[in-house]
C-alpha cells in the first residue's frame, strides 16, 4: 500500500513516491485521475515532506480547482472528434463508423468505450503515420516505427534511432492540431531539442503552428478528461 498524507480541510490526498534520483521535492497532479504525488529523494523525512506539502497547498489547491471533470461516453452522450461535440449513437455492423458529424457505435452499452477507444487508436495511427511520413520526407529524413499510446505528459516523442511515438487522444483534437504534432516530432529527426534554430525548422515546415500548439495548452485537460 503507497504511503500517503492529508493536507488541509476538506483534505487532499498526496500519495508519496520514493526516487533515489530525484534532487528535491516536486508535486504533480496526474492529467488522467487528479491523482496528487509528492516525490520525495532518498534524504527525506515525513517532516519536511509534509512542510513542503504545506507551502505548496495553495497552488494545489488553484490548479485542482481548474481541472476539468471526467467524463464518462453513453450513447445519446458527446465526445470530441476532430475538434467537435460529436454526438455518439448505436449503428449496424461490426465497425465504429463517422457519418455526417456522428460517431455510430455498434454493440451494448458495456462495449461503448473499448468500441470508441479502438477506433480511436485506428484513426490516430492512420493519420499520425501518414503526417509524419509526409513531413520527414519534406525534410530529407525518414521515420522509424510508430507507436500509438494513451500518455498523459507528451503528445508525442521522437526517439534518437527516429521511433515516434503519439498519444491517440490527438484524434479528438481539430485536424489541424493532429498534423502539427506530426510536423512537430518530426522537425525532432534533425534537431533533438527545443531551441531556436529547432522552433526555425518547425515554422518553415509548417507556419501556422502556434495557434494550434496554443490550442493544445487551453484543450489538453478537455481530451484527456474522457475515461477511455
Amino acid at each position: 500500500m503507497s504511503e500517503t498524507l492529508l493536507l488541509g480541510d476538506p483534505p487532499i490526498t498526496i500519495h508519496l513516491r520514493h526516487n533515489a534520483r530525484a534532487k528535491r521535492y516536486s508535486l504533480r497532479i496526474a492529467n488522467k485521475d487528479g491523482k496528487v504525488s509528492l516525490t520525495m529523494p532518498r534524504w527525506s523525512n515525513l517532516r519536511d515532506a509534509t512542510k513542503f506539502a504545506q507551502e505548496q497547498e495553495g497552488w494545489l489547491r488553484k490548479h485542482l480547482s481548474k481541472r476539468v471533470q471526467p467524463i464518462v461516453p453513453v450513447f445519446g452522450g458527446k465526445i470530441m472528434f476532430d475538434g467537435f461535440n460529436a454526438p455518439i449513437e448505436h449503428g449496424g455492423g461490426r465497425s465504429v463508423r463517422f457519418e455526417d458529424g456522428v460517431l455510430y457505435v455498434p454493440g451494448r452499452d458495456e462495449q461503448l468505450i473499448g468500441k470508441l477507444k479502438g477506433y480511436f487508436k485506428t484513426v490516430a495511427r492512420e493519420r499520425l503515420v501518414h503526417a509524419s511520413e509526409h513531413y520527414a520526407g519534406k525534410l530529407g529524413r525518414t521515420i522509424g516505427s510508430v507507436s500509438i499510446r494513451d500518455t498523459r505528459s507528451r503528445w508525442g516523442s521522437c526517439s534518437s534511432e527516429g521511433n515516434l511515438m503519439y498519444s491517440w487522444r490527438l484524434v479528438m483534437a481539430p485536424r489541424e492540431v493532429q498534423v502539427y504534432v506530426a510536423a512537430h516530432e518530426a522537425c525532432h529527426l534533425i534537431e533533438m531539442n527545443h531551441s531556436d534554430a529547432y522552433w526555425a525548422l518547425v515554422e518553415k515546415v509548417y507556419p501556422d503552428y502556434k495557434p494550434q500548439r496554443q490550442w493544445l495548452k487551453r484543450n489538453g485537460a478537455l481530451l484527456h478528461s474522457y475515461q477511455l
